[in-house]
């Protein structure tokens, strides 16, 4: 068969048993990039065999992890980096070390290994997937989570490590001059594209995405998109730097730049392509039929390295004074091995660092812990509602969240508490201080409690979903409290360990997932808000004060779709397929905008708004006071 015509047939077979895969473990309920996997497996040479070019198909799925990378740089701003740089480069590097001693000690200790093998295999195993676990916790809805936000500064410098390792790699059977030259070497490579991409981020890549904006293609903007994306990655790539750390550096740059949602919008369906190429391409890596014939030993290595490296990474979070809870979260996302192994143990076969049948082990454990990894963040917060649940487990969990700093002028009594301190909880206390009302704001990030403490904010310095903490709130004799968290397991406990010490209080909760609000509603709640809802209510009550509908009218009909929990505006609630409250008042605003509508309450006709009633709604409503 003609060789272009060959390549063609199997990325088209990859991508067609990628879609049958992730379609598969959509209907089961499971990660879709499980499905991916499988798929792999099944069309590779170790399943059907229907794969021939191996090479060229894995070559197209690099693109899927610099895609990924480089959407999620311009996801993640700098700004947002520079709120995790400590447990990035602390933990990031004190894990990666750990790893890599405490693996080569035990290798040698074993007779398995000699000291530089060891030190290979600790390299290889320091290494987790940034781009099964990103797609983890995208699918998952956790990337605003402080436990996400740690994983990602952490697979930020595992990835950076990277480059270092494979500049390494080589020498390490030199002498130690030669191999301290190597490790600055890289070094220094990686200290020129950082202050590089610095100033392009901020003289080069705005001018030329306003140049590229100008234009008004959509094909010519992404192009270029593309082209600075694969650009920069092979830039780095060729000076000894992962391509795919040079495509999360461009996204980076970017990130800060007015046209990043636009080039978001343009590259996901790309990323999502070339992704399931991607993990289809590390199924066909699996041979399981020498996974069967070592079955014990596999299974036995995978569970040694997802618990070695859970034991070693849970602590360094911890240290970094992160919640227990989030601490377990990081250690069960990174104990798998990471995509970069598979590069680091064939370029370690190669130079005779290890022999075929330690690659093939190396290979086969790392393909089973990236299949259980989805599993585990899947389940984690089953996980800890489970734990929580057994009294024993839960005091151990609590015992470490005691309160790190209280402010001297905590109010005693009529107060709000405000439980996370992000863009919803800055909001609640602007207008609460705007109208001088007694507040307590419990936040556990450093860089917010100095920020509180320089505006005179009383806070409490902790996890606000530790009972210990929120017995320092007075919570039995404050008004009310507001839980603006940014994970469902920290809200659930907050508002549960709230009500057990006051029972009576008024509890304001904001939902992140849809799925929540009957629960929150059971546990306690008072009233459970959720944003997008929300969102809807604002924008349809705007649409229809401008067609002349009665300001009551509409209050009206808002308050009773806020009191049924927004059943009828959820997708998936039988009351969907019904005319509800909102729609009729929709029906009722387009007869009365008709020129035959009667005269409205106030006395006007057509699009006129009852006057007496909106100025309060009309300031509130206008986007300049969002600014």
């Amino acid at each position: 068969m003609q060789e272009d015509f060959r390549l063609i047939l199997d990325i088209v077979t990859v991508l067609a048993a990628a879609s049958a895969g992730g379609f598969l473990a959509s209907v089961l309920r499971q990660p879709v990039l499980l499905g991916y996997l499988l798929a792999g497996i099944l069309v590779g040479p170790a399943g059907l065999g229907w794969i021939k070019e191996l090479v060229q198909v894995e070559t197209l799925a690099q693109f899927g992890v610099t895609f990924l990378l480089f959407s999620l740089g311009v996801e993640f701003s700098l700004k947002e980096l520079r709120k995790v740089r400590g447990i990035a480069i602390g933990g990031g590097i004190l894990q990666i070390s750990l790893t890599i001693l405490i693996t080569a000690v035990l290798a040698v200790v074993s007779g398995w290994l000699t000291p530089v093998q060891g030190i290979f295999l600790g390299a290889v195993l320091s290494l987790s997937s940034t781009a099964v676990v990103m797609k983890s916790l995208t699918e998952t809805n956790q990337m605003g989570t402080p436990q996400a936000q740690a994983m990602l500064g952490i697979l930020i410098v595992q990835d950076l490590a990277v480059g270092l390792m494979l500049a390494v790699l080589p020498a390490l059977d030199y002498p130690l001059p030669e191999l301290a030259g190597s490790v600055g070497k890289a070094l220094l490579e990686i200290g020129l594209v950082g202050l590089g991409a610095v100033v392009a981020g901020i003289w080069l890549v705005p001018s030329f995405l306003r140049l590229l904006a100008q234009q008004e293609s959509k094909e010519v903007f992404l192009l270029g998109v593309i082209s600075l994306c694969v650009g920069i990655a092979l830039l780095t790539d060729r000076i000894g730097i992962s391509s795919e750390i040079g495509a999360f550096i461009a996204g980076l740059m970017i990130s800060e730049v007015e046209y990043a949602d636009q080039t978001l919008d343009y590259v996901e369906p790309l990323r999502d392509v070339f992704a399931a190429l991607f993990f289809a391409a590390i199924g066909m890596l699996i041979d399981p039929s020498f996974i069967a014939s070592h079955l014990l030993l596999i299974l036995t290595l995978v569970g040694l390295v997802m618990v070695g490296k859970f034991l070693i990474i849970a602590p360094l979070v911890r240290l970094f004074r992160y919640s227990l809870a989030a601490a377990v979260a990081v250690g069960l996302g990174l104990s798998q091995i990471g995509e970069f192994s598979f590069v680091l143990a064939s370029e370690g076969q190669s130079l005779g660092l290890v022999s075929r049948q330690t690659y093939l082990l190396i290979v086969s454990t790392t393909a089973l812990t990236l299949l259980i990894t989805p599993f585990l963040l899947k389940l984690a917060p089953r996980l800890f509602a489970w734990l929580e649940g057994i009294p024993a487990v839960a005091r151990w969990l609590e015992s470490g969240e005691r309160p790190r700093a209280v402010a001297p002028d905590t109010p005693a009594r009529g107060h709000v508490v405000v439980c996370g301190y992000g863009q919803v909880g800055q909001d609640i206390v602007r207008l609460l201080e705007s109208r001088q009302h007694e507040l307590l704001v419990i936040d556990q990030s450093e860089r917010v409690v100095q920020q509180l403490r320089s505006r005179g904010i009383p806070y409490l310095y902790g996890n606000a979903a530790s009972a210990l903490v929120l017995e320092k709130a007075n919570l039995p004799q404050a008004r009310t409290l507001v839980i603006a968290l940014p994970d469902r397991i920290s809200i659930r406990l907050c508002l549960k360990r709230a009500l057990e010490l006051a029972p009576q209080l008024d509890v304001v909760v904001r939902a992140t997932h849809k799925e929540d609000i009957e629960q929150l509603y059971q546990l306690g709640a008072t009233e459970v808000v959720h944003p997008e809802f929300e969102a809807s209510l604002g924008l349809c009550s705007h649409v229809l004060l401008e067609l002349g509908e009665p300001l009551a009218i509409i209050q009206q009909e808002i308050l009773a779709i806020r009191n049924s929990h927004y059943r009828d505006l959820r997708p998936l609630h039988p009351s969907c397929l019904i005319p509800t409250p909102l729609s009729w008042l929709t029906q009722q605003a387009a007869l009365s905008s008709s020129p035959e509508a009667p005269a409205n309450s106030n006395g006007s006709h057509g699009s006129t708004k009852p006057a007496s009633h909106l100025a309060w709604w009309e300031h509130w409503q206008r986007p300049a006071h969002y600014h």
